[in-house]
């Protein structure tokens, strides 16, 4: 891909960023549900016009009418496969904000540098496991196996507690860096008698970007199942990261009622791990295929949850950590 296309799409990205950092981030107030819900809504236009200007080749550098298409496709079906994995990230965020008692003024600020976090480590870990990937063909099996695990872990582990407190790189930064007992505005570190202090908002930071590390374990394999092309999988993940912040703020008080949600994720990884493994076979699942699996899998598992009663006690309904 020309490098033209790529600056064209940072200056995007950057423009994406900068509303949010001198619209929303610093106005020191909760988002709304309105307002969160309109950032969603714009982010998902940007996106969709993204897709049509590759699937019409009006972005891009490909050669032909059918590789427009194609390429078009693989960025829609990797942008859902990335949206629908990032619905798991909000589970963390609330678990997260509410363990260390973060304060909703505060939580645009920790998710507007942990989102820029992510988008730099998503950038390494994708051009890494291209780079790997296309020098060392076997590779291929062992994400795919990443993923079938990852996808039948994730249903039998549904119902595990996550416990913020116990991330190792916490325990650690403690161990090395005082912090301070509580919140100090929204400064990440302070100075107290000449001493620099962390603060707790520091260490929530710490813990959203080694949760979205985690994540991409599972998210990165998962669309290099789809295309290998560089610019598609870079830029349908950053498409998807972008609109995590919106998406909390919109969605992170009645997710738990999606109770089945869990199950049509993790059957989207256990496919997209199988489509890894058949990729270099005569059973090798089209594109367009895999969008309407991914499709029908995520939309099933909501209808399901709406459509089918909780039963007493049965977790859901206000449990935020549902899918874990």
């Amino acid at each position: 891909m020309p490098f033209t296309w790529w600056l064209i799409f940072g200056i995007i990205v950057a423009a994406l960023l900068a509303l949010d950092l001198g619209v929303f981030t610093k106005r020191g107030k909760e988002l709304s549900m309105r307002e969160a819900l309109t950032g969603i809504a714009f982010r998902v236009a940007v996106a969709i016009a993204f897709n049509i200007g590759l699937y019409f080749g009006l972005i891009g550098n490909y050669p032909t009418p059918e590789a427009q298409h194609q390429a078009g496709l693989e960025f829609l079906t990797g942008y859902l496969v990335e949206i629908a994995l990032s619905i798991d990230n909000v589970f963390v965020f609330a678990l997260v904000f509410r363990y260390f008692r973060v304060p909703s003024t505060l939580q645009q600020r920790v998710l507007f540098w942990g989102i820029l976090g992510a988008l730099v480590m998503r950038a390494v870990l994708i051009f890494a496991g291209i780079s790997l990937m296309n020098s060392v063909h076997w590779v291929i099996y062992i994400f795919a196996i990443i993923l079938i695990y990852g996808g039948i872990k994730m249903m039998r582990d549904s119902g595990a507690e996550v416990d913020p407190g116990a991330n190792p790189l916490v325990k650690l930064f403690r161990r090395f860096c005082p912090v301070t007992p509580d919140f100090v505005g929204d400064k990440f570190m302070t100075k107290i008698d000449g001493r620099m202090f962390a603060t707790p908002l520091l260490l929530v930071l710490i813990v959203i970007e080694t949760t979205d590390l985690v994540f991409a374990v599972d998210s990165i394999p998962a669309v290099l199942a789809v295309t290998r092309d560089p610019f598609i999988v870079f830029t349908s993940n950053v498409f998807a990261i972008l609109g995590l912040r919106a998406l909390y703020f919109a969605l992170a008080g009645i997710l738990g009622l999606f109770r089945f949600l869990h199950y049509g994720l993790s059957a989207i990884l256990i496919f997209v791990g199988i489509k890894m493994l058949l990729s270099h076979t005569p059973l090798h699942i089209p594109t367009a295929v895999s969008l309407g699996v991914v499709c029908t899998l995520l939309i099933a598992s909501v209808v399901a949850s709406l459509a089918i009663p909780a039963k007493p006690g049965e977790k859901g309904s206000d449990d935020p950590s549902a899918l874990h």
